[in-house]
């Protein structure tokens, strides 16, 4: 098991008890293509262990570029990496906020 399965094993095992507490619904995603690794990029959501961040390629589809020019300026992705990138944004964005 590598560094990032562990550190997100240790963080599910801090979470799942916390929600299942509170009721919550336990929803797994999957993002094989989303990578943390704390001695690049600060730790920052990248694809595949690249340096390129997930927020990069996120704000560009918000901008209007197209994954076809991303592709272009960045050869080394896949367009399953944006289309995984972009779901781990609206996977992250789930998030209730309930007023106090």
């Amino acid at each position: 098991m590598g560094c990032e399965e562990k550190r997100l094993l240790d963080a599910m095992s801090l979470l799942v008890p916390h929600l299942l507490s509170a009721g919550k619904r336990l929803e797994v995603a999957v993002f094989d293509r989303i990578t943390f690794d704390p001695e690049m990029m600060g730790g920052r959501a990248c694809i595949r262990g690249m340096r390129i961040p997930v927020s990069v390629i996120v704000a560009q589809v918000a901008h209007g570029v197209t994954v076809e020019a991303i592709l272009d300026d960045y050869p080394q992705l896949e367009k399953e990496d944006v289309q995984q990138a972009l779901a781990y944004a609206a996977w992250l964005a789930r998030e209730q906020v309930v007023p106090t």
